[in-house]
């Protein structure tokens, strides 16, 4: 797999977390933090990803 189609499929989980946490946070909190988390994960691993 080519590295820009695992960093434009990160950005897109980044970004259906993302509407996660807009959709669940006062309801949710917790949950929107966890969600919060996983996004930032994702998105650093696709900086790191496209870096290296």
């Amino acid at each position: 797999m080519s590295k820009e189609v695992v960093v434009i499929g990160l950005i897109a989980v980044a970004g259906f977390l993302v509407g996660g946490v807009y959709s669940t946070y006062k309801t949710a909190k917790v949950l929107a933090v966890v969600l919060g988390i996983c996004a930032a994960v994702a998105v650093g691993g696709a900086i790191i990803w496209m870096v290296s």
